[in-house]
């Protein structure tokens, strides 16, 4: 059958394709996320690199350091992909509805990734707040559980929510920049002839996009480690509040570059994890396909 006239495979599929394939990203790539928010907790002038900041972490902390913080992201990874799958072809079937296209164009692709990242915002803030905490080189918190008891007795269940709208525009800005972007390469790339081809592309394409959703969305990632690290002082008004002053805040503090403390393993991490993001959502659902026989493949 050919791939236009597939039928299209079932929710649970590709909720347990992007769960998987978010996982295998996870356990890959997250000592680069530790460092990252290591790097974006640092104020002023940085003192490491990421390579000198992975290796303070390992001699001061031990090597079990870069994984503190781990299952908060990792209890995260179904909802948020059950999020993500659904938000996003709900506002691509809106979008497309809405301008008459019968096909997914550039603009529409980074309109729906933009929305679909906003609305998985809603699902990941408190997961990510807790990370934070757990990863920050000053943390004395037992661990998960403790960092939700002691957010919630100090702040009340909407602390959990702290850095929600900073977290909204990150989550808006990478998926927009990474969706949009997927569409534009494949687009670009000559077609696949194999499955292996088609993976390939998919691991390109992916990769690529991940660059770009980087570089859009630090500023936004730096401010929201900052709300989120930050401990709240009763009646004193906390530094990094809202995003945008808050950007304007370290760029005339800290120089513009401080806006982009981090960056280098974020890349590091999400452009190649974007790539192995699709590459293994895509290579799932093509098991899933095969499993299922037809009309899906």
């Amino acid at each position: 059958m050919a791939t236009d006239q597939r039928k299209p495979l079932p929710f649970i599929a590709n909720f347990a394709a992007g769960a998987i394939a978010g996982v295998s990203e996870i356990l890959t790539f997250y000592p680069l996320d530790v460092v990252k928010t290591r790097m974006q907790l640092e104020t002023g002038k940085a003192k490491h690199g990421m390579v000198g900041t992975l290796s303070s972490i390992v001699r001061e902390e031990g090597l079990g350091r870069l994984y503190r913080g781990l299952v908060p992201p990792l209890l995260l990874e179904a909802p948020k992909r059950a999020v993500k799958f659904a938000s996003n072809d709900f506002w691509g079937k809106t979008y497309m509805g809405l301008s008459g296209e019968s096909k997914m164009t550039q603009q529409l692709s980074i309109l729906t990734g933009c929305s679909a990242g906003a609305t998985e915002s809603f699902v990941v803030v408190p997961f990510e707040l807790v990370k934070i905490k757990l990863q920050d080189k000053t943390s004395t918190f037992a661990g998960p559980i403790d960092v939700v008891k002691q957010v919630i007795k100090k702040e009340g269940p909407l602390g959990l929510y702290a850095g929600m709208e900073a977290t909204f525009w990150r989550h808006f800005w990478w998926n927009g920049g990474y969706f949009g972007c997927i569409h534009q390469v494949r687009g670009m790339l000559p077609p696949a002839e194999t499955q292996q081809g088609q993976l390939f592309n998919n691991f390109v394409s992916g990769s690529v996009g991940g660059f770009v959703g980087t570089v859009v969305n630090t500023p936004f990632d730096v401010v929201k480690s900052r709300i989120q690290g930050a401990a709240k002082v009763p009646g004193v008004a906390p530094k990094y509040n809202w995003t945008y002053p808050a950007l304007m805040t370290i760029m005339r503090e800290e120089g513009p570059a401080a806006l982009y403390k981090g960056f280098l393993p974020k890349v590091l991490r999400l452009a190649p994890g974007g790539g192995v993001l699709l590459l293994v959502v895509e290579f799932t659902l093509g098991v899933f396909r095969k499993a299922l026989g037809p009309p899906y493949i």
